[in-house]
Parts: C-alpha cells; sequence; structure tokens
C-alpha cells in the first residue's frame, strides 16, 4: 500500500509510486497536473466537476489553488510529460495514422 502524503492543501495529497508521485485530488488518481490540462484546453472548473461527478467543487478549486501555489513544480511536470518529450525519451514516432511506431534499437 502507498504512503499519502498530506500537502498543505487539504484536499491534495502526493503518494509516492501513484501518478508518478505528482500531487493528486485525495481519493482519486486525478492528478493537479490533469485539472490544470483540462482547463488549459478550454474546460471549466464547472466542465470538469460535469465529466468527473466524484470530486467536489472544493477538491477542483482546491487543484487550482495547489496550481498557482506551485506552478513551476506542475509546468516542469506537464513539460517533461508531453507525447513528444515521451518519444523522444522512448524511441518512438507517432504516423499519420496515429499508431505508434517504435525505433529498432
Amino acid at each position: 500500500m502507498a504512503m499519502t502524503l498530506q500537502t498543505e492543501h487539504p484536499h491534495i495529497v502526493r503518494s509516492p509510486g501513484v501518478v508518478g508521485g505528482t500531487p493528486m485530488i485525495a481519493g482519486t488518481r486525478i492528478s493537479v497536473a490533469f485539472i490544470v490540462g483540462q482547463l488549459r484546453a478550454g474546460d471549466t472548473p464547472q466542465g470538469v466537476l460535469a465529466a468527473y461527478p466524484h470530486l467536489t467543487p472544493a477538491a477542483v478549486y482546491d487543484a487550482i489553488s495547489f496550481y498557482y501555489d506551485h506552478q513551476d513544480e506542475i509546468d516542469r511536470f506537464i513539460a517533461a510529460n508531453t507525447l513528444e518529450m515521451h518519444a523522444e525519451r522512448h524511441g518512438f514516432t507517432v504516423g499519420d495514422d496515429g499508431r505508434l511506431r517504435f525505433n529498432r534499437r
């Protein structure tokens, strides 16, 4: 069982080994970075709540608050986990058909 570490935000925890140890909403596997990504894609907090009805408004807004308190950390995590960065790190390309093609080593 993974150890859960409480943060200074009541709805945000870290669990080493779960979701890469990145901050997430307590009791879920939904990361702060995921919430930020949804907002950057044009979603609203209300849209996130509609898509994930098990979340509470307090938890979603706490994730947003956590992001603003730890913006550099979350932005670095997001930048390190783009498709392009994974392709470079793991040696694959994405074809026009959307299929992953792994380079032979």
